[in-house]
């Protein structure tokens, strides 16, 4: 594991000057809306649901919801952080509703999905950090189908992490009553984001180590594969990439994605630099090479993109960039 950034250097040792960049060619943006896609904002809104895939102005909404895929951001739609890249709003929430697991379950239910991705705001203002909506969810999933494919990503949850996974265990758990035929896997996402360098101007409350430690906990979970995301173009080096991933596989997790960093307006964390598709590609072999089971990365690509292809991660590994 690497150190943490030093608190005390000027802002300039930390982050690069941004040079005004244009968008190039390779970031596209899928924004059609099929008939699919008007099946999946049915379901989501008429469940009164949040969507990380709207309310973090994901490129691959289109895309995605045509596909009849949708992310749901669990605990509302404000997070009670401040992250420079993120488009989430930030404030102090006020809102919990008992009530939501259900409406995410009637929602997969109509949607006719096997597979689910279930994110969230941060909630530091909850004691359990929000971990017992997760259990919760994950449990009426698998009453509903115990063969259904979940994946979360959850926040680092601070101060709370052990009971976190507790909770959450405690509701995996349950698939063995449920009589499953097959074993069900869950897949469990916390982001690093970025390299340790720059979390004090992109990670503002979160700490490397901190989330370091929750997926390194989540890996030795039974029955559980932890899975991370780095977005780049923020100023980082090669180096602190490899870096990152070295750490992580040290940490036992087994599942990366890598993305372009898009800014999302101009109150947000510029883009220092384009990474070019054949740069990704590197990547996705250096990431091969380290040991990773899974591993996609592309400018477009998202920490949860394509992510039902998850269960398919022991097919021959195949390249989105064409590398």
């Amino acid at each position: 594991m690497h150190p943490e950034p030093d608190v005390n250097a000027a802002p300039g040792d930390a982050v690069p000057a941004a040079r005004p960049v244009r968008l190039p060619v390779w970031i596209r943006r899928t924004l059609g809306e099929g008939a699919r896609y008007a099946d999946t904002a049915r379901a989501v809104r008429s469940n009164h649901l949040h969507t990380v895939c709207e309310e973090a102005r994901c490129p691959n909404r289109g895309e995605c919801w045509n596909r009849g895929t949708a992310t749901f951001m669990l605990l509302g739609d404000t997070c009670t952080r401040a992250c420079g890249f993120c488009a989430v709003k930030t404030g102090r929430p006020g809102w919990f509703d008992s009530q939501e697991p259900e409406r995410v379950r009637a929602a997969v239910e109509a949607m006719a999905l096997d597979y689910v991705v279930l994110t969230s705001v941060n909630r530091d203002d909850l004691a359990d950090g929000g971990a017992g909506v997760f259990a919760e969810t994950l449990a009426r999933l698998r009453r509903m189908n115990p063969a259904i494919g979940v994946e979360f990503l959850t926040p680092d949850f601070r101060n709370t992490q052990s009971a976190a996974i507790t909770r959450i265990l405690a509701a995996l758990d349950e698939v063995t009553a449920l009589g499953a035929m097959t074993p069900v896997r869950l897949v469990w996402g916390h982001n690093l984001e970025t390299v340790p360098r720059l979390y004090r101007h992109a990670r503002r409350g979160s700490k490397y180590a901190r989330s370091l430690e929750l997926l390194a906990a989540i890996a030795r979970l039974p029955g559980v594969d932890a899975k991370s995301a780095l977005m780049l173009g923020l100023g980082e080096t090669r180096d602190e990439v490899v870096m990152v991933m070295e750490d992580l596989r040290r940490a036992g997790v087994q599942r990366l994605s890598l993305g372009q960093y898009l800014r999302p307006s101009r109150d947000h964390l510029p883009v220092v630099e384009f990474i070019h598709p054949e740069i990704f590609g590197q990547y996705e072999c250096i990431g091969r090479e380290l040991g990773f089971g899974w591993i996609k990365a592309g400018p477009l690509v998202r920490s949860s993109y394509h992510a039902e292809e998850i269960q398919k991660h022991s097919e021959p590994y195949e390249s989105i960039n064409g590398i």
